[in-house]
């Protein structure tokens, strides 16, 4: 590979670790031409970027960008080194689970680092983690759902309320119902006090 093949390399890199926020780095040493094939189509089908290149010119590409962001990914440049990209997070660790699963609970591809979000994971031991982790919708969902539950239970109740009360079933007022009001209480009258005895007159 010539220097200018080399710095083309390292710009196509470098353009993809600005264009996504999540990355793995995998190691696909062992695997045959064939099994590379089937992990390409997959990554493919599930919008995961996946580009095999030399480690020094990841390396290069990452210092390019920022030495210090990407500092905690360096050891994991070793070997055959394949990356994956993805808007999703946890995508690409959901990929190499099944494929392992695929190919009798296989080892490989190993997960060496991932780079998700700013957040370094690094070890093939995180791979069950990152399959769990939330993306961005999953945890707006969740926070919508959160906030929507209260209302659903007072509608809910609301209806309630109205069915019964429409089957001719008498039901406890709800909460948010105004009580019906009372008949007003006549204010009492005042009873006269008795007239004072008079006092016998002085002889």
């Amino acid at each position: 590979m010539t220097k200018d093949q080399k710095n083309e390399v390292i710009e196509v890199l470098k353009g993809k670790f600005s264009q996504y926020n999540n990355f793995y780095v995998t190691d696909t040493e062992s695997l045959t031409v064939a099994q590379i094939g089937k992990l390409r189509a997959e990554c493919f089908s599930k919008q995961v970027e996946m580009k095999v290149a030399k480690n020094t010119l990841i390396r290069k590409a990452l210092e390019g960008l920022d030495a210090e962001k990407y500092a905690g990914m360096y050891e994991s440049l070793n070997n055959v080194t394949a990356l994956m990209f993805s808007e999703n997070p946890k995508e690409p660790a959901l990929i190499i689970s099944s494929f392992r699963k695929a190919n009798n609970n296989a080892e490989k591809p190993v997960l060496k680092a991932a780079f998700i979000n700013g957040d370094i994971y690094s070890g093939d031991n995180q791979l069950k983690a990152l399959t769990q982790i939330k993306t961005k919708n999953e945890l707006i969902g969740e926070v919508i759902g959160l906030l929507q539950s209260p209302a659903k239970r007072v509608i809910a109740a609301l209806l309630h309320h109205h069915e019964q009360k429409a089957a001719g079933v008498e039901t406890a007022p709800v909460a948010e119902e105004v009580a019906a009001p009372t008949a007003e209480a006549t204010p009492a009258t005042e009873t006269p006090a008795a007239p004072e005895a008079e006092a016998p007159a002085a002889e």
